[in-house]
């Protein structure tokens, strides 16, 4: 077998690798031999087909397998020998010209193929004990976690009949049918409807026209479909609602005390707050931690030097459009309707793409310098995870997990991530900021 280089340019690479025909005959000839003693061929004995009758046969056969195995086979061993690591899998090119091909498969012609891949960069990753990173921390306030008992209380709110003229707040008992261009439509009509005014749970605009109203009133309420709306049939769509209001109630006074807690199905006040608090905790911890590997990521992106690998740029630069292409088309939006053009859009996630594979490569160093692994059992507790999101369907998620080593990849990396962030995070520098809980939650700036 001989190989040449043939392109060396940056992280490319490209090899040109010949396999003379007599090697290929060699092998073809031990598999012939092997045939020999197991083919069944009308008017032959077992054992006794000539080698020759079996090549006609099944020459041209065997021969396609070998040069499959050998492809499979000799471009990593390749890769090895030349102590290369590929970016990504390496992509492989033969002749598609058909004669050439049957005279290699005849065993006429030496088989060549070529193996075209870019290398791993050099990657320069920055002192992690050197990152310094902010953490904002946010405590629990008095008026905060009442807030959040009294809303979590609202499932348990009564109401009381009232008199008089509709409010927000109020809950009303109504009959509704809806009519787009005069005709009523699939779901659009309900009896004995509750609604409590200003929940948002009707169209835009539908609640505010009922306000005023008292109980006996008739209405026919005007109202437009949002154009995302889920039933496409509607989305956009101008509608009317017949409705008939008979009956009106106003929220009791609600008190944070025992009885309540038990509606809640926990035995007193100070434990429904105990569990409230616990959760804003864990919802504070959950943006704590997003807000600290953000700031990881975005050191490490600055700090850390590389030339990257554009085959791989270019692939997640595709997935990144695709994804997006296709949510701008199910929300029948255009680059204007997001305040910008297709060019300046390709730009941003271009660089997102580049963002992206640097920091994949980057944790992907760190992970394997610091011997970072997933057991099988953090492994098999992320597929159950995913299971329990499919009740009744657990058996065919399971088979689409094992017949898909893709998809366990794709459980795998994010975990791998956050145990390599979590190392990051054990080396950086990290002061704690108290901040408000609004503050907290703020959105970072894209």
């Amino acid at each position: 077998m001989q190989i040449t280089e043939t392109v060396n340019k940056g992280l490319e690479r490209e090899l040109k690798v010949v396999v003379p025909k007599e090697d290929l005959a060699g092998q073809l000839a031990v598999r012939l031999e092997d045939m020999k003693g197991k083919v069944r061929i009308d008017g032959f004995r077992q054992g006794k087909v000539p080698t020759n009758h079996i090549k006609k046969l099944y020459g041209k056969q065997i021969m396609a397998e070998l040069v499959n195995e050998m492809i499979n086979k000799r471009s990593g061993e390749v890769l090895k020998e030349r102590n290369e690591k590929a970016a990504q899998q390496p992509a492989i090119s033969m002749t598609e010209d058909e004669k050439e091909a049957d005279a290699i498969l005849s065993g006429e012609k030496d088989f060549e193929f070529n193996i075209s891949y870019e290398v791993m960069p050099e990657i320069t990753v920055p002192a992690l004990d050197k990152l310094k990173i902010e953490r904002p921390i946010a405590e629990v306030a008095d008026k905060e976690l009442d807030a959040e008992v009294l809303k979590i209380a609202e499932s348990a709110r009564t109401y009381e009949e009232k008199k008089g003229k509709t409010a927000d707040g109020d809950r009303i008992t109504m009959d509704y049918l809806g009519k787009v261009d005069g005709e009523p439509f699939e779901g659009g009509k309900d009896e004995d409807a509750k609604l409590v005014i200003g929940s948002g749970r009707f169209i835009p605009g539908f609640e505010e026209q009922i306000i005023g109203l008292k109980a006996g009133d008739e209405k026919t309420i005007k109202v437009t479909f949002p154009a995302e709306y889920q039933a496409e049939h509607l989305a956009g769509k101008d509608a009317e609602f017949e409705i008939t209001l008979k009956l009106v109630e106003k929220p009791a006074k609600m008190e944070i005390n025992d009885e309540l807690a038990k509606q809640l199905g926990v035995e007193s006040a100070d434990k429904l707050r105990e569990a409230v608090k616990g959760q804003i905790e864990s919802q504070n911890g959950s943006y704590t931690r997003a807000k600290v590997k953000r700031q990881v990521l975005d050191q490490l992106d600055e700090q850390t030097k590389m030339e990257l690998p554009q085959k791989m740029v270019g692939a997640e630069f595709e997935n990144i459009w695709t994804q997006m292409t296709k949510e701008l088309e199910r929300a029948k939006k255009t680059f204007e309707d997001e305040e910008t053009t297709e060019e300046e859009a390709r730009k941003e996630y271009q660089k997102l793409a580049e963002r992206r594979v640097r920091l994949g490569l980057t944790l992907a160093k760190i992970g394997e310098e610091a011997k970072v692994e997933i057991t099988e059992d953090e492994l098999q507790k992320a597929m159950f995870d995913q299971v329990r999101q499919y009740p009744g369907q657990e058996q065919a998620i399971f088979d689409y997990f094992r017949e898909n080593p893709d998809a366990v990849a794709g459980l795998r990396a994010p975990l791998y991530e956050e145990k390599v962030v979590d190392h990051i995070m054990g080396l950086a520098d990290i002061k704690d900021k108290t901040v408000s809980r609004e503050e907290l939650m703020k959105e970072d700036e894209a």
